[in-house]
This record gives structure tokens, C-alpha cells and sequence, in this order.
């Protein structure tokens, strides 16, 4: 039994000198990872790609369009003529006329230009719009960036914590391992009965398998932090445990300017400003249309030659220009419900923007009501775990010299277990609650992490 109860120690610190060999991946370094390799962050990439094709000149309507339109024809005949009643002088009838391979040629190619001197300003509009289009892809894109973060080191601070958990776990298993030896040697001396040896062992085993279902969260967390930075899901590596808080003063800048950089409010003024040239666009049916056009030809026709005429060879160039002008007097009332409708639009987005407004400043305030009671509980654990320190390292004198007995000693170092894991999740949910309010205020891609 001794045996078997060492051999699992020498198993588990073995893995534990394992895993302390591997890299250290850095926050920062799994925010580049992320960055360049996230599925989410590259599919918003492509998307402000495909706004920025759209708001450039070649689809603002600006430039003219020149088409081509080009035909060639082509014909045989063979033909016999005759002359019935038709007499030659020798008073001979006439013969008759035979023609093969009578073939003819037609060809023609026509360049033609349009160009829209004046819409109604409509496209002057919908090239504005489309920027603003593009702006607010920009916005949507870093949404997605700031939630992907967010999500990153909720898995990465998960990493860690679990990683902490393990050193704990692991020193608690070595603790109650020395227990076991201790005991066995009371025993041998008639110092200690049967049943310390077994409380010993009762212990070595609930330790050991709190450490293994601990490492194996820890495996499957790395398998999901692989997944967020899209890489070998069996990539091995550590975290770093350490964890700093930015100051009052600084976060309490971050909280009064929120309203110029929150990407919630950012994004309702810009579909703001969209809806406002959306009522411009459509006023621009009012007006009316004007526009040039040109064409510039070449004709080809060759025709064979017949029993009477010989056959021609016609070659013709064309140019010519030409203005327009449409104006639509009366669409049945078509542009009049669409500028309607635009305006109502318009102001159910300014709705949205004061409803966005006030969730924005209440999630900021529930945010910094949170990131203070969480930092004040990591604070409280962080006193508990000394506290509970102090109070292990006497039961544990006392236990030595027999004067307490095992199950309080082991209390005292549950106790100890419970606070500093405890402390490691106060650290990390703090931190957390500190990421998100950066978010709510427009500043969680602008820190060092």
C-alpha cells in the first residue's frame, strides 16, 4: 500500500515537471495569435474589404460607360437567270445567266459612351453614403475584435487559474503524502493507531483525484484557447499567472470619455448619418436627369457582283454626340412614399441611439459596480489566504508535536486549499470584470494586456 501511494506522488510530480517545460504563451502573444488567426476576426477583415470595393470610384456611378457592339454577315448565293422570249441578233434565244459563289460581306463595330452629367444629386449622396457605410464596417469589424478578446482571455485567465489550482493541488497532494509516511512511522512506534494511517490515505486519494480532474480541465481549456487562436488543438504551452490592475484615476477617465468611444454608440450614430443621405438619395427621384452620350461607328459591306451591276466595296465611319434629358413629372407617387418612409426611418434611429445611450451608461455603471466588488473580494481573499497560512503552519507545528490531531489538521489545510483557490478565482474574475468595463468605455484595444 505505502508503495502504491508513492508511486502515484512520483507519477503526478512527474507531470508537473512535464508541463513546467513547456513555452510560455504571453497575453500579448495571444493577442497577435488572435489577431492574425482567429476565424471570426478574419471573416469581419473581409467584410470591411468587400465596403472598402464598394466605396471606391468604380462603384460610385461617376465615371462614364463605354460599350462596344460589333456584328459581321456573311452570305452565298448561287443563281441562274433567264431571259425567256429574249432573242439574240442571230435571232438565237438568249442564254441563260449562271452565277456561283456569289458571296457578300457585311461588317460593322460601334463604340458607345454614356455619361450622367446630373442625377439629381443621388449618386452624390450614395458615394457619401457608402463611405459612411464603410466607417460603420470599420466599427463592426472592431466589435467583433473587442468580443473575440474578451473571449480569448475568458479562456486564457481560465488557463491560468486552472494552472494555479494545479501548483496548489499538487502541493496539497505532496502534504498529505508526508502524512501518510508520518503516520506509518507513528504506527510502527505505537504512537498513533490504524486509522491515521487510513485518514492519511483517504486524503492522498481525494487530493490525487482532485489533481487529476483538475489537469484534465486544464487540457480541455488549452484545447479551447487553441480553437479562439486557431491553431493545433495539442498545442502545448503555459500561461502567465500574472495579473496587474490599471489605477482608479485612469479608469475613471476611461468611464467620462465612453461617450466619444463606446463602438455601441459609434455604430448608431453612423447608421444615423446613413439614414440621413438615404432621405437625400430618394429626394433625388424629384429631379431630373441629364446625360451625354457619343458613338463612333465603322461599316464594312461588300456585295459579289450580279448579271447587271458589279459588285461593291462600301467602307463608312460614324461619329456622332448627343444629350438627354429624362425627368420623371409624376411616378405615381413611388418617390414621395420612399422619402416618407426614409425620414421615418430616420427618426427610429434616433430612437435607437438615445435607447442605446441609456443601456451603454447603465451597463458602464453596473460594470464599475462589479469590477469594485470583485476587486474588494480579491483584496478580502488575498488577506483570508495569508491568514489561512498562518493558521496551517501552527496546526502544523502543533500536529507535529501531537497535540492536535489529524482530522484538524487536515481541516486546517482544506482551509488553506479553499482560500487560495479562491483568491485565484477573486484575481481572475476581477480582471475580467476590469476587461469588460474597458470594453463598455471604448478602451480594450487601446491598453497593453
Amino acid at each position: 500500500m505505502k508503495r502504491t501511494y508513492l508511486s502515484a506522488i512520483i507519477f503526478l510530480v512527474a507531470m508537473t515537471t512535464v508541463f513546467s517545460q513547456e513555452k510560455v504563451l504571453s497575453k500579448e502573444d495571444a493577442v497577435n495569435l488572435a489577431l492574425e488567426n482567429n476565424f471570426g476576426i478574419k471573416v469581419a477583415k473581409n467584410q470591411v474589404e468587400i465596403a472598402g470595393n464598394n466605396k471606391s470610384i468604380l462603384n460610385s456611378g461617376y465615371l462614364p460607360t463605354l460599350t462596344n457592339s460589333t456584328t459581321a454577315n456573311y452570305n452565298r448565293d448561287d443563281s441562274v437567270i433567264e431571259f425567256p422570249g429574249v432573242f439574240s441578233d442571230d435571232g438565237t434565244p438568249r442564254p441563260d445567266v449562271e452565277i456561283y459563289k456569289a458571296e457578300a460581306q457585311r461588317y460593322n463595330s460601334t463604340l458607345n459612351a454614356n455619361y450622367t452629367l446630373f442625377d439629381g444629386m443621388g449618386r452624390f449622396y450614395n458615394y457619401k453614403r457608402l463611405k459612411e457605410q464603410y466607417q460603420l464596417s470599420e466599427l463592426q469589424a472592431r466589435e467583433t475584435i473587442e468580443n473575440t478578446m474578451l473571449q480569448l482571455f475568458s479562456v486564457y485567465f481560465e488557463v491560468a487559474r486552472l494552472s494555479e489550482n494545479e501548483n496548489v493541488l499538487g502541493q496539497a497532494l505532496e502534504i498529505s503524502t508526508r502524512r501518510i509516511k508520518r503516520a506509518e512511522y507513528a504506527f510502527e512506534y505505537g504512537q498513533s493507531t490504524k486509522l491515521d494511517i487510513l485518514n492519511a490515505q483517504v486524503d492522498v486519494t481525494n487530493d490525487s483525484i482532485n489533481l487529476l480532474n483538475t489537469r484534465q480541465q486544464l487540457a480541455n481549456t488549452k484545447r479551447d484557447l487553441n480553437v479562439v487562436l486557431n491553431q493545433n488543438l495539442n498545442e502545448k504551452f503555459q500561461v502567465d499567472t500574472l495579473v496587474s490592475f490599471i489605477p482608479r484615476l485612469k479608469l475613471d477617465e476611461f468611464v467620462s470619455q465612453s461617450n466619444l468611444n463606446n463602438v455601441a454608440l459609434l455604430q448608431t450614430e453612423k447608421n444615423l448619418a446613413i439614414n440621413a443621405y438615404d432621405i437625400k438619395v430618394n429626394k433625388a427621384g424629384y429631379l431630373p436627369t441629364i446625360g451625354l452620350n457619343g458613338a463612333y461607328g465603322w461599316n464594312l459591306n461588300q456585295s459579289a457582283a450580279s448579271a447587271f451591276f458589279p459588285g461593291t466595296n462600301n467602307t463608312t465611319w460614324n461619329f456622332g454626340l448627343g444629350a438627354s434629358l429624362s425627368w420623371n413629372l409624376f411616378d405615381g407617387g413611388g418617390t414621395t412614399v420612399r422619402v416618407k418612409n426614409a425620414k421615418i426611418a430616420y427618426e427610429n434611429q434616433e430612437l435607437l441611439k438615445q435607447q442605446v445611450e441609456l443601456e451603454v451608461n447603465r451597463d458602464i455603471q453596473n460594470a464599475l459596480a462589479i469590477y469594485e466588488n470583485r476587486l474588494n473580494i480579491f483584496n478580502i481573499q488575498e488577506q483570508n489566504v495569508l491568514t489561512n497560512q498562518n493558521n496551517f503552519e501552527r496546526s502544523k507545528e502543533q500536529f507535529q508535536l501531537g497535540r492536535i490531531t489529524s482530522i484538524e489538521f487536515r481541516q486546517a489545510q482544506i482551509n488553506l486549499l479553499n482560500a487560495q483557490t479562491n483568491k485565484n478565482l477573486a484575481k481572475y474574475d476581477a480582471k475580467l470584470a476590469e476587461l469588460q468595463l474597458l470594453q463598455l468605455t471604448g478602451q480594450l484595444l487601446n491598453i497593453e494586456f
